[in-house]
């Protein structure tokens, strides 16, 4: 006897409401932190059963705020994310694993700079609202590390007294707030 699988609800990544954050060393001793101010896409998932959820997310490469100017038009230079010619940074979830009651891990494809690797994102369910209006919100943490050079952002500053100017380490945290369309 074969079950069948839950019927998926979709939803929509409410933009302002969300937020893409990346953070990386400096010197080998700070940390920066910046986001990505332009994300999108769409979730699906079953209500209380994330073992079928899926997520495609695209995110504009332009939209990248460091909170300094000179280093957000670096970033989106050839250097790093070349904007110009791969404008967005995609996600698509492949398969679900490690369901608990609050959290799972959702691996996909991360496709960056025109390179694609798997990665497995660590997401935490923050709730489930209706807001003034009557529409339904739920609400999700994710996070996952990266090494940026495997994504070809390769660019780096040899440091006089060793070390580089750029970690290669990326932590990305996502807090990400959707709209239920179906």
């Amino acid at each position: 006897m074969t079950t069948a699988a839950p019927t998926l609800t979709s939803w929509t990544i409410d933009a302002s409401h969300s937020e893409v954050g990346f953070a990386v060393k400096h010197l080998m001793i700070a940390t920066v932190r910046g986001r990505f101010g332009a994300v999108s896409g769409t979730v699906t998932f079953a209500d209380g059963d994330y073992s079928h959820a899926n997520a495609d997310v695209t995110i504009d490469a332009t939209s990248i705020d460091t909170r300094e100017e000179k280093r957000d038009a670096h970033l989106r230079s050839a250097d790093f994310f070349d904007a110009e010619h791969f404008p967005t940074l995609t996600f698509k979830s492949r398969r679900v694993q490690a369901v608990k009651a609050d959290a799972f891990e959702l691996v996909g494809d991360l496709t960056i700079k025109g390179i694609t690797h798997d990665v497995t994102l660590d997401v935490g369910i923050e709730g489930f609202q209706k807001d003034p209006w009557g529409n339904q919100k739920a609400a999700f943490s994710a996070t996952t590390t990266i090494s940026r050079t495997a994504f070809g952002l390769t660019w780096n500053a040899a440091l006089e007294t060793g070390g580089v100017l750029v970690g290669d380490n990326v932590k990305i945290s996502l807090d990400v707030q959707l709209l239920k369309t179906t």
